[in-house]
């Protein structure tokens, strides 16, 4: 067992609904041991036994909630904001 500690990007939460979402479907992972959101700087920090998990589960779970976990180029329809321009 060794735990790491990771960074994951989350665009887009502006809101309480969306970081419980969040919240929930990370500690949904079997192997995450802490985690803590800064919505401030759109990053949650997570614990976790990588031999439970990784970190490509921790994004694919975001993205299951509908939060971008890294950034779209400024054009893409994606982006929340291409309209914007």
């Amino acid at each position: 067992m060794a735990i790491q500690m990771a960074q994951v990007s989350i665009e887009n939460i502006d809101d309480a609904e969306g970081l419980d979402s969040v919240m929930t479907v990370l500690k949904n992972i079997s192997g995450v041991t802490a985690i803590s959101l800064d919505p401030k700087h759109n990053v949650a920090t997570v614990s976790y036994d990588d031999t439970d998990t990784s970190i490509h589960a921790l994004t694919a779970a975001i993205s299951m909630v509908d939060y971008v976990t890294q950034p779209f180029p400024i054009d893409s329809p994606q982006n929340p904001h291409h309209n914007d321009l």
